[in-house]
């Protein structure tokens, strides 16, 4: 398997360790001999925050104790979203976390003085698991790609219901990824944000094609807009499998909303078939991976709600994933696709 780090930026990990040793003491009073080891970046992930994993050790009361973390640190030049929601990402994890429904890495400590890693950040637990990663592909090689089909169809059954109860939380336990004005939530809280993020991206340049979709979209907007939380990027590469192949950890949770129900499973399905669907743009099938129907089904059984009209949110995903598309080739100098395939990609003339 490739070693290929992406990034948005790396630092000196023994100053960092050291920096940790020292954030650490104050909050760990009464603990002695702290030491952070094992630095590391994830392998064949994460392209928005910068993100290392780490293992601390101490002594504290009589006892020695040793802790896996995950150091996320809010980003300050390489920002791919418009939207800062660093603090509501904590937010979200730690209501996952507390209310036991959806498995996420536990958020340990949240750090606001941007003196300490150069801005903000938090510490949450290391899980200990497998990750289908998109460097490279995972329908191409990997343990998922080796597996067999009947392991894979744990995968896909564990993904699903993982991302099915995150429905079963509700947006009132939330407030505070609602929206502004009357984009509190709903699929108008997600429609704001993406007309904003349309406006972000022209800062730079025009965006005829994005504008042209925009207005394609709106003239069919859908009828069903059942509410329900966002988790941002749904898709089984932001999954955690453990040996038993089920999910370990939902991750990456860095564009939150009150936006609904359907945008999660939309994207979920647009990202298994690009990914490892029968017409999977990496020429990579993955036999014993729920088809997209199987998918609808059993995300409508564990999350109560109906997926009626996903089609619209599924054109809408297409969008969106061009947008994110547009910034990165920003950021990067180079157009992640020409005009023509976009259109194409949006189906707009």
């Amino acid at each position: 398997m490739s070693d290929v780090i992406v990034a948005p930026e790396t630092r000196d990990l023994d100053d960092l360790a050291g920096r940790l040793e020292h954030w650490l003491s104050g909050r760990l009073p009464g603990a002695t001999g702290i030491t952070v080891n094992n630095l590391a970046y994830p392998r064949g992930a994460g392209q928005s925050h910068e993100t290392v994993l780490f293992d601390a050790h101490w002594s504290e009361g009589g006892r020695v104790h040793a802790q896996g973390c995950v150091v996320r640190i809010k980003p300050k030049s390489f920002t791919v979203f418009p939207d800062n929601l660093f603090d509501e990402q904590h937010a979200i994890m730690k209501l996952m976390s507390d209310e036991g429904t959806v498995r996420v890495a536990k958020p340990l400590w949240f750090e606001e003085d941007p003196s300490i890693l150069g801005n903000a950040f938090f510490v949450m637990e290391k899980k200990r698991g497998r990750v289908p990663v998109s460097i490279p592909p995972y329908a191409r090689e990997g343990w998922l790609h080796d597996a067999s089909p009947e392991q894979r169809r744990v995968v896909w059954r564990s993904a699903v219901e993982q991302l099915a109860a995150i429905q079963r939380v509700p947006v009132e336990k939330a407030p505070f990824l609602a929206g502004k004005g009357a984009a509190q939530r709903g699929l108008a809280q997600e429609w704001d944000k993406y007309q904003r993020f349309t406006a972000w991206l022209e800062e730079v340049a025009p965006q005829p094609v994005l504008r042209d979709a925009l207005a394609r979209l709106e003239a069919a907007w859908p009828a069903h807009d059942p509410e329900g939380i966002v988790w941002g990027d749904a898709r089984i590469g932001n999954m955690m499998f453990g040996d038993d192949f089920r999910v370990v950890a939902v991750m990456d949770w860095e564009q939150p909303s009150l936006g609904g129900a359907l945008h999660d499973l939309a994207w979920f399905c647009t990202l298994s078939e690009t990914m490892h669907g029968r017409s999977s743009s990496h020429g990579a099938y993955l036999d014993g991976m729920g088809t997209r129907a199987e998918t609808i089904a059993l995300w409508e059984d564990v999350s109560g709600k109906s997926a009626a009209g996903l089609e619209w949110y599924e054109e809408f995903t297409h969008f969106k994933m061009t947008c994110t598309g547009v910034r990165l080739g920003q950021l990067r100098g180079t157009p992640m696709m020409d005009e023509a395939a976009m259109r194409r990609r949006l189906k707009v003339a």
